[in-house]
């Protein structure tokens, strides 16, 4: 099946791009690896400096035609490939990389394109897949039972009125089937209280949760970062923009955990500098944010947070404390209709 180029990649804007270009330096040249495609916004400007070579995933199928013709053009230093970013160690096998991005944001390509059923102004399937998953936010919406559904809104979503929204969602479904868009949305603003100075659209946190849970978001982060640093050279970079506060914490955590200058659970327990469980140089622990200028222009990002650390020289060591830590939203993602 041959997919067109949509013509809403025009408005899409990598975040935070002049920062994360400055973090790269890909005019010293290197290899990069882009672990989420989308518009390609962030290869095209490493493929700019013709000492890089870069390397792209994306699950999402709508991509293909924009990776195409980055092949074409850059056909000796630009490889593209259809799979989850948690697959990158077994794409690129013994190589080591310079620099790793990724951003974790729906693109606009994904929210503008309404039979994806991200958008809360679609009135088409309730699907939000972003492309090689097993399950639709309908068969979640109706095949869960109401204490599953109620945790994956409340904890994945961090919505309060989960329980509300659930029992409406069960009420609704009851009679009959819902399977549109604009139908859940109905629903879920019927159970929210009115918040005249709350901005945020009532159903962004439900939307959230049922977004993470159908692709398996969390899963498929802890796994990238822990498979990226299995590839990264020492001194090379792993860059991540997040979007919510799950994966912010995530993505703090690993950093801070397995850097050299982590924190240590009581003053009286000696510093280990030589622990060589350890994946990162000294970690900055301050989160990057958009500037004014930027969400002016892509309103979007205006909840972006760029972090990044630097590989040490220590071999590989798998970090169970990043699963152990986050062992709740793993068990709950992992969970079936």
């Amino acid at each position: 099946m041959t997919l067109s180029n949509s013509p809403l990649e025009l408005s899409h804007f990598p975040v935070m791009l002049n920062e994360v270009i400055e973090i790269c330096s890909p005019n010293k040249g290197g290899f990069f690896v882009d672990c989420t495609f989308g518009g390609g916004g962030y290869s095209k400007k490493i493929l700019e400096f013709s000492n890089t070579k870069v390397v792209a995933f994306d699950r999402d199928k709508y991509t293909f035609n924009t990776a195409k013709d980055l092949q074409k053009k850059y056909p000796k230093r630009f490889s593209f490939y259809q799979k989850k970013f948690s697959e990158i160690d077994t794409v690129i096998g013994d190589q080591l990389v310079d620099i790793i991005l990724f951003d974790l944001g729906l693109s606009k390509i994904q929210l503008n394109n309404l039979d994806r059923g991200f958008s809360f102004k679609s009135k088409k399937k309730l699907d939000m897949s972003m492309g090689l998953t097993s399950i639709s936010a309908e068969e979640v919406i109706n095949n869960l039972d109401p204490k599953k559904l109620k945790s994956i809104i409340q904890i994945l979503g961090e919505e309060k009125d989960a329980s509300k929204i659930v029992k409406n969602i069960i009420r609704s479904r009851s009679i009959k089937k819902i399977s549109k868009v604009n139908e859940l949305v109905e629903i879920i603003i019927k159970s929210k209280k009115k918040n005249y100075k709350n901005k945020i659209n009532p159903c962004t946190k439900t939307f959230q949760a049922l977004r993470i849970f159908v692709n398996k978001e969390i899963s498929e982060l802890t796994k990238g970062i822990i498979n990226a640093a299995k590839v990264l050279k020492p001194g090379g970079k792993i860059l991540i923009v997040s979007f919510h506060s799950i994966e912010d914490k995530i993505v703090k955590f690993f950093f801070n955990n397995f850097s050299s200058n982590r924190s240590r659970p009581s003053r009286y327990i000696p510093e280990k500098n030589n622990d060589n469980s350890l994946l990162f140089n000294k970690y900055k622990n301050k989160a990057m944010i958009p500037t004014a200028k930027e969400i002016a222009k892509n309103f979007p990002s205006r909840s972006a947070k760029l972090r990044y650390a630097i590989r040490n020289g220590n071999k590989f060591t798998y970090p169970k404390e990043l699963i152990v830590k986050f062992k709740k939203y793993l068990d709950l993602e992992n969970s079936h209709a």
